[in-house]
């Protein structure tokens, strides 16, 4: 049951982008890619009769016949460099494409209705999921390719050469009994054997790669965080208390490592040994026919090269357990990164909220209910009616849930009931307590969520003085991690900015200039009343001064919402 699940899983996971728009190429790339692999394997015949004639001349002493089969190998050696390189630059090619739609594929997946947020509150199960897409599905393009074109090749190998070694074999006898073909039932059994032990020797690496690519994400991780809170850490002197976190966080890598690596120790025993017998195997099997004159010198090296190419297609497996047991762990933790998604939607669908708009001007909540994901209730059923132009203050002790109807209006928050009636083609804009700074330019940064072509160098230098912050108005092609260069209080003023450029017919701010003090405060305020005329503010604070840029307030009164 397992089994068929992982397949389904599997098959999940590769059928979309064969059949996407991308499939005429994909198609002719991945005919083009089988194609030079089965050239290839016709290629080892070619060099399997050479063996034998080349081997011939050696016994005949036929010097002239010599170094017409010298010639010969250089013709069949240069078409085989040719169609081997050719063959790993389509597969490379092949393997680019379908990383980057399948990247393309789980970031809108990852993205799209807020799924990435919700997945923290719904899922945390899902272990770093910028490494499952950024690693994972790297090792699963790479892996599922080679693997599965390793595996053709080892089946057609397999059909070509047993035809040969069977004809080359020859019938022998045990205990009164003849066997035709008797190498091609030694290569098999052989192969059946060493894969049974394979497997049961090596079956443990799935579940610690799995692992190993979970701790390595962990570790890696950590190291993020503390770069990226590394103000925080240093005013607080907590070096010592993080160096401890991070040697933790490598010691379980560490020791995942050493599991892995006597787990492999053990598999490479076998391995090796196994390897090495089946080079010396064919010869020691068809000497006796030589020795008793039967078959000339040719004949051997030509059967020793066809019962290893037998003997190799069977032992496919084998050979290719340490990158299945990697493709396995991979492919499980995309399934489970892919089934997360789906889960945290089907949980959404599942709430009782609604979130409309409607050809109301007004923003409307209806019954409107908002708990955290233990239950605990954080509003009761409450129903307002917020009017366009009549700017609302919401209050409330710390803790009481002014944050969370914040993410509950904005429709990230899923743990809520009734209805929230949204103004119909209206622009909304949520600004946080701290302001959310992409990598890039400055100008980038104070676009977003726009793109920096829809506003003019002029009018992002405009916002940014308005703002206070005249300093960096020359500095708007400067890339820099802006969250590290602006202090807070600078952060939230590029808020504001945003806001001017942004322009919304609805502005919600959580606590917009906490780390500003009141004068600036009132400044940002005025700015906003004066700039954006038509805008409604719907401000959550706890500042008495805030109350002389709103019109209305609504104030927490036990679990309750209500005007005050």
């Amino acid at each position: 049951m397992r089994t068929t699940g992982f397949l389904k899983g599997f098959w999940a996971l590769t059928k979309p982008y064969w059949v996407s728009e991308q499939r005429g190429k994909a198609l002719i790339l991945l005919f083009t890619v089988v194609g030079l692999a089965l050239a290839l394997v016709w290629m080892e015949v070619q060099f399997n009769y050479w063996n034998r004639d080349f081997y011939n001349t050696f016994e005949n002493r036929d010097q002239a016949e010599f170094f017409r089969q010298l010639g010969m190998f250089t013709l069949l050696a240069v078409t085989w460099i040719i169609m081997a390189v050719y063959r790993l630059w389509f597969l490379q090619m092949l393997q680019i494409e379908w990383r980057t739609w399948l990247t393309d594929h789980f970031l809108q997946e990852w993205m799209e209705d807020q799924a990435h947020y919700r997945m923290q509150l719904l899922d945390r199960g899902t272990d770093n999921p910028d490494q499952r897409i950024a690693e994972d599905l790297r090792i699963f393009v790479e892996y599922t390719s080679d693997l599965a074109l390793g595996l053709l090749s080892a089946v057609v190998t397999l059909i070509s050469f047993v035809v040969i070694l069977w004809s080359l074999s020859g019938p022998a006898e045990f205990w009164g009994l003849k066997i035709p073909g008797y190498l091609v039932w030694t290569a098999l059994i052989y192969a059946i054997v060493g894969t049974l032990l394979t497997h049961f020797i090596g079956r443990k690496l799935i579940g610690l790669d799995f692992n190993r690519q979970r701790v390595e994400a962990d570790f890696r991780f950590s190291l993020v965080r503390l770069r990226e809170n590394s103000e925080g850490i240093a005013l607080y002197r907590g070096e010592p208390e993080e160096l401890g976190s991070l040697r933790q966080r490598f010691g379980a890598v560490v020791g995942n490592w050493w599991s892995l690596m006597r787990k492999r120790k053990q598999l490479n025993w076998f391995t090796s040994f196994y390897a090495q017998l089946a080079i010396i195997f064919p010869y020691v099997v068809v000497a006796p026919r030589f020795f008793a004159g039967t078959i000339p010198l040719g004949v051997i090296f030509q059967t020793a090269s066809a019962f290893n190419q037998v003997q190799g297609s069977l032992s496919w497996f084998i050979n290719a357990y340490t990158y299945f047991a990697t493709w396995k762990a991979t492919v499980d933790r995309l399934i489970g990164f892919h089934a997360s998604i789906v889960r945290v939607r089907e949980e959404a669908d599942r709430l009782d909220g609604e979130r409309v708009a409607g050809g109301d001007a007004s923003l409307a909540l209806e019954d409107l209910e908002i708990a955290l994901p233990q239950g605990t209730s954080l509003l009761a059923r409450t129903s307002v009616e917020l009017k366009p132009r009549e700017h609302v203050l919401v209050t409330g002790p710390s803790g009481a849930g002014k944050s969370t109807f914040f993410r509950a209006l904005a429709g990230i928050w899923p743990y809520w009931k009734g209805r929230i009636r949204l103004p119909g083609g209206k622009r909304l804009l949520f600004l946080p307590q701290k302001p959310y700074l992409p990598l890039g330019s400055l100008k980038h940064v104070v676009s977003y969520p726009d793109d920096p072509s829809q506003h003019s160098d002029e009018t992002i230098r405009d916002a940014l003085k308005a703002v206070g912050l005249a300093h960096f108005a020359v500095d708007l092609e400067r890339n820099e991690n802006w969250a590290q260069v602006l202090s807070g209080g600078e952060q939230q003023r590029l808020a504001f900015a945003r806001a001017l450029l942004y322009r919304p017919d609805w502005l919600f701010l959580d606590e917009a200039t906490a780390s500003l003090p009141e004068d600036a405060q009132e400044a940002l305020y005025r700015l906003l009343r004066e700039r954006l005329t038509n805008t409604t503010l719907v401000s959550i604070g706890h500042r008495a001064s805030l109350a002389a840029y709103h019109d209305k307030r609504l104030a927490w009164q036990g679990k309750a919402l209500a005007a005050a």
